[in-house]
């Protein structure tokens, strides 16, 4: 039950994905300005991470889960009613912002797990995350392409329910495990970041693997919508169903993770990530390529995410929720950058994309094997 709410938690922060031509037709903005509503979302993920999520530490997680649930279902239905494109930016913001339910979970599961099978708990919650973005995309691009942007976003709202009533009957209430007030909590997330080069590591690494990811993602509607492909949101959602690859996959990576360990698996993501990304060059010569592509992105992205979140949570016990995001906060800052890369890049097609995603997946490699002589044993 927690990897549905997993799931239904994540999907808002990628409804505008498949229908960023519908938005930018219906503001009459270029497509270039509606792909910065992707960085938006992303920049408000980062921002509820570093600012939010290390309450988590200081309160009732569940508490605090069920009260950004709240404020998320507001900001979906003002997306929703959006009159103007900056409102509906702001109004992304804010979603993103209160999207980090996921992130609360997370550690609280992983925590309570013991060391031999927390590669496998994690795996099975970022399952649920993984249906998360597949629900997302692709309800949205069917949605979308039947009934309008702006009833991707209405159906958000009963689902948020769903989620409410989810995280109500299943997140146990925890104890807080600090006690320091929220100005000391931000200033140790500093402290962790400097004290635990292996945290700095998985950092660098998620960052770059999750840029990788956005490359692609927040470009594939409009490059998709040319020739030759020409094609409207239904296709791009139905995409999104090459995810559905990693949800069975997430169990089975953190299998490997456990056997294998948290290093070798993040050389194995990044060969994975550059390999889909030499397919992706190759785009334009047909959609099964693409779609090969596209499963191997994700496969690569989510084995990253795994093996580092599996190798942080040890670090210090009493601090589970604020190693979270230090870690988060840096993927989605990545996730950011990732976008913006992604809208100069398309200027030269898929080729430019392929070029832009290629750098970060040889970038992982490069910074992972520099980080081996300092990080401490996971």
């Amino acid at each position: 039950m927690l990897a549905v709410a997993c799931a239904l938690a994540i999907a808002a922060l990628y409804y505008a994905q498949p229908v960023l031509p519908l938005i930018s037709a219906s503001f009459g903005v270029s497509d270039a300005a509606a792909s910065q509503i992707v960085m938006l979302g992303q920049i408000g993920y980062s921002l509820g991470l570093f600012l939010v999520l290390p309450i988590g530490d200081r309160v009732d997680r569940r508490r605090l889960a069920l009260g950004l649930l709240a404020v998320n279902s507001l900001a979906v239905a003002a997306c929703a009613l959006a009159p103007t494109f900056t409102l509906f930016g702001v109004a992304t913001l804010v979603s993103g912002v209160t999207t980090v339910t996921p992130q609360i979970i997370i550690p609280t599961v992983a925590g309570a797990a013991p060391s031999e099978t927390r590669g496998r708990a994690v795996g099975i919650l970022l399952g649920g995350m993984l249906a998360g973005l597949l629900l997302g995309r692709t309800l949205s691009g069917l949605i979308g392409a039947a009934a309008g942007w702006r009833a991707v976003f209405a159906l958000a709202i009963p689902l948020n329910m769903l989620l409410v009533a989810i995280v109500w009957k299943t997140l146990p209430s925890t104890k807080p495990s600090s006690d320091l007030p929220y100005p000391l909590l931000l200033r140790s997330l500093a402290r962790l970041f400097a004290d635990y080069p292996l945290l700095r590591a998985a950092c660098a690494t998620g960052f770059l693997a999750f840029a990788a990811f956005s490359v692609l993602w927040s470009t594939i509607a409009g490059l998709m919508a040319k020739p030759p492909y020409q094609a409207g949101a239904n296709v791009v959602g139905l995409l999104g169903l090459v995810g559905a690859v990693t949800i069975f996959a997430a169990p089975i990576l953190g299998r490997l993770t456990d056997q294998l360990g948290a290093r070798v698996m993040i050389v194995v993501s990044a060969v994975m990530l550059l390999i889909a990304f030499l397919l992706v060059s190759q785009a334009e010569r047909g959609l099964w390529t693409l779609i090969v592509a596209l499963a191997c992105i994700d496969l690569g992205y989510r084995s990253t995410l795994l093996a580092n979140q599996t190798r942080i949570y040890p670090l210090q016990p009493t601090a589970q929720v604020r190693l979270n995001t230090v870690f988060m906060t840096s993927v989605f800052l990545g996730g950011a950058a990732g976008s913006l890369a992604g809208a100069f890049a398309a200027r030269w097609s898929w080729i430019g994309i392929a070029a832009a995603g290629a750098a970060c997946a040889l970038l992982i490699l490069i910074v992972h094997i520099l980080s081996l002589r300092r990080a401490t044993p996971h």
